[in-house]
């Protein structure tokens, strides 16, 4: 199993590096290719618009000066063309190559009405374009320009080529440092999933004593929670499974060794087959009876499969019927019953999962209550908390509460447990079962209610059993 863990887990790392390199490999080359579509064309819009700006501005000056001297005589001298070119440099906003310097005089042409050189270089260069310089309505003469293709071609792929390499340099840098970071996630998540399906393995094996550290706050270790939680479900469910089958063969051995042990005292001749020995293997046959059907009514809830023909009922009528039936019962045992059942509630139940219930709570009372002793039964209302979901109805509580002796506070929650007993000293005699309230529990689930158990107010054990209202 592990061989094929380690297996798949390099591919997952291997996939994931993969996925991440090619996720940066794209977004890098995008990158690229947009910049680099973008300063081709922002470096060609500059040229541009810088030398339209330089040709009104030169054509602007040389038309002033022609106004002031009356002539292009001045023009004639190399120091004035230069410096008429030159006092129109562009900014320094773009790193111009070589080729492309708009600032160069022996670019620039300028001729007189007639087409004659007056100034630049001694014949137009190819591709020169020219530009009427107009004064007063009239031509005086013509400033020629390299347009910006020229300028272009001349410098362009160098220019745009250096760029591209250090454009490049910085995507290969950012593209290896994504690498490592890729390498490092994949290596790092690799590792996590590796520890989940080794636990995975040894949990499926039946190892549910495995458990995943936590580390940190993320999805993974959520997971890992999580995970640990289930393993200590299965690990308990195992526990209790294996302690019911140990508690429940305890229980049947115990009144087949008493019809056994019976059965051979009458057949060996030392007791007689009489009506009383009779009665005697009858009381034990019904015990067994009795314990078979509660382990199925036990296994029809967790199978969620218990009946219980629900209808709306009086549960204050309902309750003090079934308490009158109980009464001379506990009685008789020196449990002293007293009511408060005033409240005309109504709730959806079985009447007769009702009555069993009550009788479960009355036989438990009955075999731990101390005589004399008290059982007080309340039955009381209680409004719906947030938690309960807009438009629930309410509770009806049922206050179950006996006299001492009662239970350690830490014992409380396992009172429902299957075969729990508070005290392990205690027989079957004295404390039945020990499914008595697991029923109880199973019964009051299949109305949708709530079993909580508490400390009482006279010395015992107190029950709240909290069943949802009719909705009027």
């Amino acid at each position: 199993m592990m061989p094929a863990i380690t297996a798949w887990r390099s591919r997952l790392s291997v996939r994931l590096f993969v996925i991440l390199l090619l996720t940066n490999v794209v977004i890098g080359g995008s990158i690229y290719m947009f910049i680099s579509h973008s300063m081709d064309r922002g470096f060609a819009e500059y040229l541009e618009q810088t030398q339209q700006e330089r040709i009104e501005l030169i054509s602007s000056d040389l038309v002033s000066a022609y106004a002031a001297e009356g002539n292009w005589d001045w023009m004639k001298s190399r120091r004035n063309w230069g410096r008429i070119v030159h006092s129109q440099a562009p900014p320094d906003r773009f790193e111009i190559p070589p080729g492309a310097n708009l600032n160069r005089p022996q670019d620039y042409m300028l001729r007189d009405t007639r087409g004659q050189r007056l100034n630049g270089p001694p014949r137009p260069i190819p591709g020169m374009q020219f530009k009427d310089l107009i004064l007063d309505g009239e031509k005086i003469g013509e400033l020629g320009y390299l347009p910006v293709s020229e300028f272009l071609r001349r410098g362009k792929d160098q220019y745009l080529e250096r760029q591209s390499r250090n454009l490049t340099t910085i995507i290969l840098s950012s593209t290896f440092a994504s690498l490592l970071a890729a390498a490092g996630i994949a290596w790092w998540l690799g590792h996590r999933v590796r520890d989940l399906a080794s636990g995975a393995s040894r949990l499926s094996s039946g190892d549910y004593a495995t458990r995943l550290p936590v580390r940190g706050r993320d999805e993974l270790s959520r997971l890992a929670g999580d995970f640990n939680a289930l393993a200590q479900t299965l690990e308990t469910n195992r526990d209790s499974r294996q302690r019911w089958v140990s508690d429940i063969s305890h229980e049947l051995r115990t009144p087949l060794a008493v019809l056994k042990g019976e059965i051979e005292a009458m057949q060996d001749g030392i007791r007689p087959m009489s009506q009383d020995s009779l009665g005697s293997l009858e009381q034990e046959v019904d015990a067994l009876n009795r314990l078979v059907s509660d382990l199925r009514l036990l296994a029809q809830s967790d199978a969620g499969t218990l009946e219980a023909w629900r209808e709306p009922l009086e549960l204050d009528a309902q309750l003090n019927d079934s308490l009158d039936d109980l009464r001379g019962w506990l009685e008789d045992s020196g449990i002293q019953l007293e009511t408060d059942i005033q409240l005309p509630l109504r709730v959806q139940g079985d009447m007769q999962r009702l009555h069993q219930l009550w009788s479960n709570l009355a036989s438990n009372t009955r075999a731990y209550t101390d005589s004399p002793g008290k059982l007080k039964v309340s039955l009381l209302r209680e409004a719906a908390s947030p938690g309960d979901g807009a438009g629930h109805p309410g509770w009806a509580v049922v206050r179950w509460e006996d006299s001492s002796p009662g239970v350690p506070d830490a014992e409380l929650a396992h009172l429902t447990e299957r075969l729990y007993r508070v005290e392990n000293s205690r027989n079957r005699s004295s404390g039945g079962s020990g499914l008595g309230l697991s029923i109880a529990s199973a019964l009051v689930s299949a109305h949708d209610g709530e079993l909580v158990p508490g400390q009482s107010s006279l010395g015992g054990l107190r029950w709240d059993i909290r069943l949802p209202l009719l909705s009027t």
